[in-house]
């Protein structure tokens, strides 16, 4: 269909009621669909790896050959700093008997004293079922934190506890991230356009979306095998009302101006919409096919965002196209009330800069000293990036959360008293003929404190034997006792061992997401420049735009640094770059976008230069504003108690700000207008002399719906 019988459909006549009940049925179906997207949540895969990692196979031959093995531990760890005492090892007994009820199988395992005489700790193993397990970890922390002696610390940590304990911060977070953002996107719009009426509009439209977004991706997860979990779901959220409140803005602000220019608000918004199809569709491409990129990933939990982020932008770009006009149109121009928009006779010979003094000082301060303008902007991009060396890549698990947690301490505790591989030791599955040969390798392996003697399977072909590590399972020490451990059990023959465990799957990760950045970053980038080269008709100005994205990219990262140092979390998830890389490069490049396409349609009636500057004048304000909206909505994110949300929410943030502010209004302005015609190459427009003044309006199509 072309795009002006899709104009012609929610702002006809009859058309917009056309719209208007399809949405409502739409949503009809929609939302209690949308309700029961928790019900599909499955957050096993946020820490899986693929099959094909070590880790990935030993956890599956554990699972095959000691079934007992796919059950999470709880540890309980008890310590007293003046060394424990009768009464505390009365409590552990106490302890460990009423935990029997809730250990598989009703074992739990002796105490383990530490050498300091300071520390006791048992673990035992819990349901399989994850209803079940969250009632028993509950059970055991209101069990330990009842009455416990006078300076006795007490805690509950391993993966059974962690697991909880994310769960537990959490509870009620889906409802405090969607108040937030939608809160904080009223506000802005509000201040943005101040008018009483109008924020509604455009905020009512993007809820619709958000349940559309939800419904459809339960749909996906119930019939299509779509992995959904809590991470994706909150980016999802996030995506569809900082997207789609984008695309309103700009929508809005382009109907705005044909107002003045048409009697008819049908015909406006006719207009408005084929002159906005071109940049917001190109957008959603950009967000969506980017997004789609993940799917290249091997990290699950990576892979799975992909799909649910791009089935957002579908749904943004679908309301803000169809369901918002529709409304618009249908209440007439008095939304815009106290600043209501009046037709003029003579809208298209006016200068059209004249409502944006603001943005017409910053055009006259770029077509001032374009090359110096350009320059000292990338300079202070440079700058910024400097901040980069306060990050690092390798977040802890004692870091994971914004406030303490009880499986945290419970790491802490053992970390102090006890080798610190204790709380996650090594495991190595091998053949049962090849025990003692396993066992003699890996003890002679650096950094290697204990190997426990090997226990073996129902059926006589394999046997498991633990390593406890000397350092902490997240330390670079205890990855090099691992590769080593490999290497060792590996050089047995007939061994077919492999080696697993948290510390084992902590450095399959971190390979694994090295390989993905190799991959899914390059390939973001073809994308991104492939839609542009196509929306713009150019060669130069792609690169050019690549090349700002890329700058800009890192010097988000650079300031991000600064931020996130000062806030205590300057260790980042091993996850974040590839997350935040995308969201910034498909995001970000939006602005330009929306300027370059004007800028394009400017230079094609007045020229170049003066094409270049009424762009910038006249869509500084909108994109100015659609900027801060996004930050904002990502900004959001720091009401999550897990700080890979918050660190992807700062430095998306702060990355979007740099690009609105520097990157779209000053650096690509001053270099197109540096550059000259020469931008459009080989389009034609850097091969024809421009029209000297705008040629007069072309007749208007008749509405056809």
């Amino acid at each position: 269909m072309s795009p002006q019988r899709l104009a012609g459909l929610p702002s006809g006549r009859r058309g917009r009621y056309a719209v208007l009940l399809f949405w409502l049925v739409l949503l009809a179906v929609a939302g209690p669909l949308a309700l029961k997207l928790g019900d599909v949540q499955d957050n096993s895969t946020l820490g899986a790896l693929p099959a094909g990692a070590e880790s990935s196979r030993a956890a599956q031959r554990a699972a095959d050959a000691f079934p007992e093995s796919r059950r999470q531990l709880a540890i309980a760890v008890y310590v007293r700093d003046t060394g424990l005492t009768d009464a505390d090892r009365a409590r552990v007994d106490a302890d460990r008997a009423a935990f029997a009820r809730y250990a598989e199988g009703g074992v739990v395992s002796p105490p383990v004293p530490a050498a300091d005489g300071r520390a006791l700790l048992f673990s035992l193993p819990v349901s399989m079922d994850e209803d079940r397990r969250a009632e028993a970890v509950g059970a055991l922390k209101d069990r330990l934190t009842d009455g416990a002696p006078p300076g006795l610390r007490i805690a509950l940590t391993g993966d059974a506890a962690a697991e909880h304990d994310v769960f537990d911060a959490f509870g009620g977070m889906d409802g405090a991230l969607l108040l937030a953002t939608a809160l904080t996107v009223a506000l802005l719009l509000l201040v943005t356009y101040r008018s009483p009426v109008l924020w509604l509009i455009p905020l009512l439209a993007v809820g619709a979306a958000n349940q559309l977004a939800g419904a459809v991706v339960y749909l996906l997860a119930k019939h299509a095998g779509l992995a959904v979990d809590f991470q994706s779901q909150t980016i999802l959220t996030v995506l569809v009302f900082g997207v789609g409140v984008d695309y309103a803005l700009l929508l809005i602000a382009r109907y705005r101006e044909e107002l003045r220019r048409h009697a008819d608000r049908h015909r406006a918004m006719a207009a408005a919409l084929r002159r906005s199809y071109g940049a917001v569709c190109a957008s959603a491409a950009t967000v969506a096919i980017g997004l789609l990129c993940l799917l290249a990933a091997d990290v699950p939990a990576t892979r799975g965002l992909g799909p649910v982020g791009a089935v957002g932008i579908g749904a943004a770009l679908l309301a803000m196209t169809t369901l918002l006009p529709a409304v618009l149109v249908l209440l007439g121009r008095w939304l815009f009330w106290p600043f209501v928009p009046r037709y003029s006779a003579d809208a298209d010979t006016r200068d059209r800069t004249a409502d944006h003094g603001g943005w017409r000082r910053v055009a006259n301060l770029v077509a001032s000293r374009p090359r110096a303008v350009w320059l000292g902007t990338a300079a202070v991009l440079v700058a910024l990036t400097f901040g980069i060396g306060n990050l690092s890549v390798g977040l802890t698990d004692d870091e994971s959360f914004t406030t303490e947690v009880g499986s945290v301490t419970g790491q802490r505790l053992i970390a102090a008293h006890y080798p610190g591989g204790s709380a996650a030791p090594a495991e190595i599955l091998a053949a049962a003929g090849a025990a003692d040969r396993v066992v003699a390798a890996a003890r002679a392996v650096p950094g290697v404190a204990e190997v426990a003697a090997p226990q073996r399977s129902a059926d006589g072909r394999w046997v498991r034997v633990t390593a406890v590590l000397a350092d902490a399972p997240d330390s670079d020490a205890a990855w090099d006792a691992v590769t080593g451990l490999r290497a060792a059990v590996h050089a047995v023959p007939g061994a077919q061992a492999v080696v697993g465990g948290r510390t084992a799957t902590l450095l399959d990760e971190r390979r694994t997401v090295d390989r993905d950045n190799l991959v899914v970053i390059p390939l973001v980038l073809l994308v991104v420049l492939a839609v542009l080269v196509l929306l713009l008709r150019s060669l130069v100005a792609p690169l050019l735009l690549m090349a700002s994205v890329v700058l800009s990219f890192a010097a988000a990262m650079g300031a991000a640094g600064l931020l996130l140092d000062a806030m205590g979390h300057p260790r980042l998830f091993v996850g974040v770059p590839l997350q935040t890389f995308l969201f910034l490069v498909a995001l970000g490049v939006d602005y330009t976008i929306f300027l370059m396409t004007r800028a394009r349609e400017e230079t094609a009636l007045i020229g170049h230069r003066p094409g270049v500057l009424r762009a910038l004048t006249v869509t500084g304000g909108v994109i100015t504003s659609a900027g801060i909206v996004l930050a904002a909505t990502f900004g959001s994110l720091l009401v999550l108690p897990l700080v890979p949300s918050v660190q992807v929410g700062v430095i998306v943030a702060v990355g979007i700000l740099l690009d609105t502010l520097l990157v779209r209004s000053l650096l690509i302005p001053a270099l197109t207008l540096d550059l000259g015609v020469r931008t459009w190459w080989p389009g034609r427009l850097s091969r024809r002399s421009p029209q000297p003044t705008p040629p007069p309006p072309a007749p208007e199509p008749a509405l056809t719906a």
